[in-house]
Formats: C-alpha cells, structure tokens, sequence
C-alpha cells in the first residue's frame, strides 16, 4: 500500500508551492494570501522508484473563528493519516507563535516528522535558519519550493525508510465499496456479506483505513473493502469524513474493482464525480452502483432517464456498467458480483498482436487523421504491453500529430472488436524508435 506523506505548517509559509514542486504539477491553488488552501488536497507523488500520496493541508492559525477550526480538524486527520509529515517553516521570517503551535500538534505524534526549513535563498534566512532547531525535531531540510532547490535531499530523506512493495499474486478478487457518505456504502457491504451463497470467512481483518473481509462466492475468494469505516470515533471526525478522501485513495490501490454508490434518492452531485475520478485515474475496472433503487417509482421509466444522465455526468466511464439495486431488500442484488467478476476478467484480458494491429490498421484505414501543418499522423505498429488496466504501446511518426479525438475513436474502435465492458484502457503513443519508459 503507497505510503501517505503531509504537509503541514501555519499559513503563506509555501507549503503549496512545495506540493506542486514535489508531485511536479501545479495542482495547489498558489496566492499570497494566507489560507487560500482550505481542503487538503492529494496527489499521487515518484521519486526514485517509489510512489506515494502527498497531502496538502490548510495553513495552521492559532485564531479562534470556525474557519480556523476546521483547518486545524483538517491537518489531524491529514496527520493521522499520513506515514511522514513534512512541518514547513519560513526560513525568511523564522520562527512564530503558530510555529509553535504546529510543534505541539505534532509532538503527540509517533510519526517521522521532518522540519522543511523553506525560502533558503532568502538572505534572512541564513540568519534564522538554527532558531529552527528549538523546535526539537529529529530531521531538518533547507528548502526553496519558489526556486526548486533542496527538493532532492529532501525526497530522499523522506522516501529513506520506504521499502519497496512487491506484487503479490493471490487468487483474491478484491473490491472496494467508494462513495461519498450517508449512500449506503456499508449497507451495500452488510447486504454482500449476508447473501445466502455467500461464506464469510472468520477472520476478518481491519487495516488502519478501512475494513476489509475476505468471503467466498460460488467458491471464489473474494474480499470486500468498506471505505465507510473510520479510524477515530465522535462528532468531529465524523462531522469532517467528507473531507478523508486519502482512505478512499488507498482502498481505491488496494482494489481489482471499485464499486461506486450513488444515492438513488439524491441523484448525482459533483462529489460523486471526484470520487470516480480517482478510480479513473489510478487505471481500475469500475461500476456504478445506484443504490435505494426501492425509493424509486416509475421504475423502468426512471431507470433510462438514470442510465442517460450518468452517461452524460460520467462520459470518462462510458465503460462502466451501471447496476441498480437496493441494498436495503436485496433487490437486484444478485446481478453485481457477476458484474464485478466480469470487470476484473476483462482488466486482464491479453490481446494479440496481430489481431489488435489489424484492428488498429483497419480502423485507421477507415478514418485517416486529418492533416496538420501538412503532416498526417501515421501508426506503424501496435501491441499490448500491459493488464490491470490493458495497456497498448502504439508505435506513430510523431506524438505531437495525436488529437485527443482521433485517440478516443481509436479507442471506441478497440472496445467494439473487444470486451473491455468495466475497465479502462491505456493507449501511450511513442514515436517510431522511442524506447519503452
């Protein structure tokens, strides 16, 4: 499972500029003003041959008002969560009293902090740079995020005590329940459970961020992830779940296929949509789950109306199959878990190669790509090179050619001579000669 790394430190002391600069991107929202990052924000983060999620968190204030408060309730769960914490400090103005009230935050911590001494290539902070060891920390790193420097060291301090995750091979479907709260995640996981034909098994384990249990269906090891579970029980941390997105991430890793609940009742909101997105981007076989079907009237009628507007507020899983039921009467229940074998089968299909580049020849002869500055994309070869998702390496005379368009026709051409109902494809276009990353 990938190892969570956080930022935490009082407000405008460059903790977005550091996020950015380490997942390489500029994903954090970056202003002058302070507590412009109000929600933690997460990203997928490589460096030397590891992967982890790195969270941003809102700046630390030692004000008094509601705003305040939840972004002090934010960065403990983002510290509760994470592996190592990265405590930024402004090099350029030293050390304050919100500094320090950061420090007894996470001196209640057994995790490996690292204090990130930022803005070095201020001249003031050389001046400041030893008031930092007063805060009695184990690690120090001196860092610019504006200019890029010190990142390395600090990568490599921070990935030091990481091991490198081997791929166990296991005969274990294994699926995670995703969603936002209050859709019937963990009734969906109890109705699983207490089919009939089902066994579960008697050791049922909790990891640190959800709950998994192994079971069997029709003689097949299966393992249920509920993400509904939290760590820490009471009104605040239940009142913030909205915002621990970082363990539905880590279920989401640890899954073959990712279920995702909407509420019939509600319909869709734009948080379904991030929530499905993360499945998107971390390359699993997904479907749509429209859970308290029995809520709704009209049924055959609503349904079509459901299966339209998901297609329209969901087009990057145009490839998920949509399954209505109710979790609470069982009702239709008994259509998900073929769907969800089916999903898995299709993410480890193998094509071959000489049919998959008769496929991509016929279809390009069918639709040449249009010219641009008198040049036209050609494809020279293609062939499968991955599973878990199906991963194509397609050999073109020029990258800079490929209209996102033409891919998605190409893909679209692909999932009409194959069954790739539930999952993903990877399509990565290399230039003749280019060799594999």
């Amino acid at each position: 499972m990938k190892k969570v790394v956080a930022l935490v430190g009082r407000p405008n002391v460059g903790k977005s500029t550091l996020f950015n600069r380490i997942v390489r991107k500029n994903i954090s929202i970056i202003e002058d003003t302070p507590g412009v990052t109000r929600d933690r924000i997460y990203a997928k983060a490589e460096f030397n041959g590891f992967s982890f999620h790195l969270i941003d968190t809102g700046g630390i204030d030692i004000g008094t008002d509601d705003f305040n408060k939840e972004i002090k309730i934010q960065a403990e769960l983002a510290i509760d969560e994470a592996d190592v914490i990265l405590f930024v400090v402004d090099g350029k103005e030293g050390l304050t009293k919100n500094d320090f009230v950061v420090k007894d935050m996470l001196l209640k911590t057994d995790k490996k902090v690292i204090v990130v001494i930022n803005k070095i290539d201020s001249k003031l902070a050389k001046e400041n740079m030893y008031d930092f060891y007063e805060l009695g920390f184990d690690h120090y790193q001196m860092v610019s995020g504006e200019q890029n420097s010190g990142i390395y060291d600090l990568l490599m301090e921070v990935t030091k005590d990481f091991k490198v995750e081997e791929d166990k091979e296991d005969d274990v479907l294994k699926f995670s329940i995703i969603g936002r709260p209050n859709v019937g995640k963990s009734s969906l996981t109890n109705a699983i459970l207490n089919e009939d034909r089902v066994i579960v098994s008697d050791i049922a384990g909790t990891t640190r961020d959800s709950i998994d249990t192994p079971f069997t269906y029709h003689g097949k090891n299966m393992m249920v992830i509920d993400t509904a579970g939290l760590r820490k029980k009471g009104k605040i941390y239940e009142s913030v779940e909205k915002y621990s997105l970082i363990r539905t991430i880590r279920a989401i890793d640890r899954s073959d296929v990712c279920l995702l609940v909407i509420n019939a009742e509600e319909g869709i909101i734009e948080h379904d949509k991030h929530i499905a997105g993360y499945a998107k981007d971390a390359g699993k076989p997904t479907i749509i789950v429209v859970n308290k079907w029995d809520k709704v009237e009209n049924k055959e009628e609503e349904m079509k109306k459901f299966k339209n507007d998901i297609r329209a507020q969901f087009p990057f899983l145009s490839y998920a199959p949509i399954v209505f039921l109710s979790a609470l009467t069982k009702k239709r229940l008994h259509t998900l878990i073929p769907e969800i074998e089916k999903a898995y089968e299709n993410s480890k299909k193998e094509i071959k190669t000489s049919v998959f580049n008769s496929v991509i020849n016929e279809a390009y002869m069918m639709n040449l790509p249009p010219t641009y500055k008198g040049k036209r994309l050609k494809i020279y070869f293609a062939s499968q090179v991955g599973t878990c998702p199906p991963t194509f390496d397609v050999q073109v005379n020029s990258k800079g050619l490929i209209h996102f368009s033409y891919e998605r026709y190409l893909e679209n051409k692909i999932r009409e001579s194959f069954d790739f109902e539930g999952t993903p494809i990877v399509l990565q276009f290399k230039n003749k000669g280019e060799e594999k990353m």
